[in-house]
């Protein structure tokens, strides 16, 4: 079964498949009723002038790229890993963190968008950026209705140039992530992006895969979707078809942890594509992490 992202989020999906398998169970209409209600999110495309964080010809280049021979993994990183990582990155900060905490999406969107900036072999004067996937549906004021049926999330960005994200230390990235999800869960700055979407749907405009920029999916808050149940109980493992969403190799997702190994509770898998190539190079960057190096925190 498949399902377009034209029609619907991740977020959506879920909702559709745990509504199929309960009716499939004998119930005679689903726990979450569907909500239509897409006016709450159509707008006026912007007509301001469209104004980009970077342009093409400052972007990192890889001389890996462009191809089509890529491969597709997961990386499955333990609760120990990302504690370790996270109690690592919050003694860099010192005094200067002491009222804020480090969560998984911005520890891990950090780390693995630095090493693939490395496994990628990006120059260091050209700039990279980092894009994160987040939902609206519980920040639009009001919020949008519980089992609203359709696409409710923003993009959030940070950009550097490729020697600042390759040298400082990992905490400030880490930090500018975290930032960015303060900004982006503004309503107004949310209405503007929804404005810019539309303009970008309007007039066509796609940008091509360089592998200068990574967009991380947190698939871990998609409604339980490893929990739907078709009367063979949840699902033991989930994992993506790749398709061409975001040009393939600039995707991350981070997924739940299999459920047929005990040992991997509470971690996280890290789907990623990437030229075959430089696959061996982020390999060893994520068995860095595995193992604890201290430099690989640096």
């Amino acid at each position: 079964m498949g399902m377009s992202h034209s029609v619907c989020d991740g977020f959506s999906s879920a909702q559709f498949f745990q509504a199929l398998a309960e009716l499939a169970s004998g119930k005679s209409e689903p726990t979450v009723k569907p909500v239509w209600e897409r006016e709450r999110l159509v707008v006026t495309p912007t007509e301001e002038p469209l104004q980009f964080l970077v342009d093409n010809s400052s972007l990192a280049i890889s001389p890996y790229m462009p191809t089509t021979d890529l491969l597709h993994e997961c990386f499955h990183v333990s609760s120990e890993s990302i504690k370790r990582l996270k109690m690592s990155l919050m003694e860099e900060c010192g005094s200067e963190n002491l009222n804020e905490s480090f969560t998984t999406v911005e520890v891990l969107g950090a780390y693995v968008w630095r090493s693939r900036f490395r496994a990628l072999k990006l120059n260091s004067d050209g700039k990279t950026q980092f894009c994160l996937t987040m939902g609206i549906r519980k920040r639009l004021n009001p919020p949008l209705p519980v089992g609203y049926y359709g696409n409710a999330f923003v993009t959030t960005t940070v950009l550097l140039m490729g020697g600042e994200l390759n040298e400082i230390p990992l905490s400030k990235v880490v930090k500018l992530i975290k930032e960015s999800k303060k900004v982006a869960s503004n309503s107004d700055y949310i209405m503007h992006s929804v404005r810019v979407s539309e303009r970008l749907r309007q007039q066509n405009i796609n940008f091509d895969a360089s592998g200068t920029s990574m967009d991380l999916a947190d698939w871990r808050q998609l409604g339980s979707l490893e929990e739907v149940d078709f009367r063979w109980k949840g699902s033991i493992n989930l994992i993506p078809l790749p398709c061409n969403m975001f040009g393939f190799v600039g995707l991350c997702l981070l997924l739940p942890s299999c459920n047929v190994d005990p040992s991997m509770k509470g971690g996280v898998r890290a789907f990623v594509s990437l030229p075959r190539a430089a696959m061996a190079n982020f390999k060893e960057e994520m068995d860095a992490l595995k193992r604890g190096d201290d430099g690989a925190y640096i």
